[in-house]
């Protein structure tokens, strides 16, 4: 548990760090609308997106966090999982989005952690930047 507080802390102070150092808006379209922080507007929808059958713990449109929280689904009861989406750049970028996926299992009514498969997060980053970049094209088409 401590490693995971340590990873969300450090994940925070990138944020922080990448929040602060600016960025280009050019070529962002019609989503002006949704430019309400400092994350990529076309990121910060395919985030919603991608994890809408999740329930949303919290979300910083400004900060670019959003945590959800735990789900189990029906087909594995005994099992939950939940999601912290870390968007890192004002331009959609491959390295401008970051998931981290936590797990856990009921074992005689205790939920504990799990591992996760480390290849989960990169296919869930995969698919919010496929999901970006339908939703850019689909502005700019």
């Amino acid at each position: 548990m401590v490693k995971h507080i340590l990873t969300a802390a450090l994940a925070g102070m990138l944020i922080v760090s990448g929040c602060q150092s600016g960025g280009s808006k050019k070529n962002e379209g019609q989503i002006t609308q949704q430019n309400i922080g400092t994350v990529n507007p076309y990121l910060w929808r395919a985030t919603l997106d991608t994890f809408e059958n999740m329930p949303v713990q919290s979300a910083d449109p400004v900060g670019g966090l959003v945590v959800y929280d735990w789900k189990s689904f029906a087909d594995s009861p005994d099992e939950r999982i939940k999601a912290t989406v870390y968007i890192l750049d004002t331009r959609l970028r491959a390295d401008g989005v970051k998931v981290s996926v936590f797990r856990q299992t009921n074992v005689e009514g205790t939920w504990t952690d799990a591992s996760v498969d480390p290849e989960t997060g990169i296919q869930l980053e995969n698919k919010i930047l496929e999901r970006a970049r339908t939703l850019k094209a689909s502005q700019i088409g």
